[in-house]
């Protein structure tokens, strides 16, 4: 997301296990494509990059930026993250109260972005915000994100992954962190992202507080 939330996965070797040499180039292959992309995206903004100009920045033809991303915005969204957090979530003690796991995997997360790509992560956001394609395209894979939710909650909560309870529960969960995801990004990245996490999840696990005064 830019914290797990809606991406279009794409996987890390499981720990403890080294890649062969054709994922290690495809792995290869798919950072220099984000990073060419994040490039002419700073340098010139979102609208005015085309997939020619990201092809020529990372080296590869046309054709594999599309093999590899269908749309110019998968760029944008993708990371390496997702597999690696439902690792981590399923890694957790059983006996841990769901929301404690829920924590400590969002703030390895936020680690995670914070320590290897910060300006990255605030792009993301950003063009959340102000790009109309890339907000409808998060929309379009939050499917996706909520299935691997699904599939962490069900066999920590011994329910079925596809059962109404837990893909309200996932869904609901992915939802709020898009909105905290944008909530950052409208407020020009001021506020800790941390805190505000911490904050979301304040309202999932007990519902909106009540309003000072009432």
């Amino acid at each position: 997301m830019s914290v797990m939330a809606a991406t279009a996965h794409s996987s890390p070797p499981a720990p403890g296990t080294q890649p062969g040499l054709r994922e290690r180039k495809k792995m290869k292959t798919r950072i220099a494509i984000r990073e060419a992309t994040y490039r002419l995206i700073q340098e010139q903004g979102y609208e005015a990059t085309t997939v020619e100009q990201i092809a020529e920045a990372a080296e590869v033809s046309p054709s594999t930026v599309f093999r590899y991303f269908p749309a110019k915005e998968d760029i944008v969204l993708t990371d390496e993250y997702d597999a690696l957090l439902e690792e981590e979530l399923r890694a957790r003690p059983a006996d841990e109260p769901w929301f404690d796991s829920l924590r400590y995997v969002l703030s390895k997360a936020i680690g995670i972005g914070n320590s290897e790509e910060p300006e990255v992560t605030r792009l993301r956001a950003r063009l959340m915000v102000e790009i109309p394609a890339v907000r409808s395209r998060m929309m379009e894979s939050m499917s996706v994100t909520g299935r691997l939710l699904c599939r962490a909650i069900g066999e920590r909560a011994g329910r079925d992954p596809g059962s109404l309870e837990v893909r309200v529960f996932a869904m609901s969960l992915i939802g709020g962190l898009l909105e905290t995801s944008l909530y950052w990004a409208e407020g020009d990245h001021r506020e800790d992202f941390a805190e505000i996490v911490d904050r979301a999840v304040d309202v999932l696990q007990h519902g909106l507080p009540v309003a000072k005064g009432s």
